[in-house]
């Protein structure tokens, strides 16, 4: 018998999987609900919601190269408390910048998605590589000033 996953099945498939089983599988995964039956009307619809779910992802990654074109030519001023030659207290952390690009460039980035290998102990500009889509990558210039 032919069906239409609904959901990840160990073993079978993943969710909009077309697979074949026997009858008595077949049962059990359309009591469960982890499966519908694979006639017209179904197959219709997973190709229907196939098509929407690939427009939407070409939206979001749309979406995420205008924003990374956007970031390029900007950069983030973060100020840091600083002693003799330049030695900071403390250091600038994806927290921080986030705080500063929404208050500055009124943008809401997402501080976990910031690929900032430690944070900044020092004054100067650095530029912090932003994964912004699976496929995009985007860099934001941040002076870090003293205080």
């Amino acid at each position: 018998m032919k069906l239409i996953l609904l959901q990840d099945v160990k073993s079978h498939g993943k969710k909009g999987d077309i697979i074949e089983v026997s009858q008595g599988y077949a049962r059990n995964l359309l009591v469960k609900k982890m499966a519908v039956e694979a006639n017209a009307k179904n197959l219709n619809d997973l190709k229907l919601q196939n098509k929407n779910e690939e427009k939407v992802a070409q939206e979001n990654l749309d979406h995420a190269k205008a924003l990374a074109a956007s970031l390029e030519d900007k950069s983030v001023t973060v100020k840091i408390k600083a002693g003799e030659g330049g030695r900071t207290f403390g250091s600038v952390s994806t927290k921080e910048i986030a705080q500063a690009a929404k208050e500055q460039l009124g943008l809401a980035l997402d501080k976990k998605k910031m690929q900032l290998e430690e944070p900044i102990r020092s004054l100067g500009v650095t530029e912090v590589p932003i994964k912004l889509h699976s496929k995009v990558t985007a860099t934001l210039r941040v002076k870090v000033v003293e205080n």
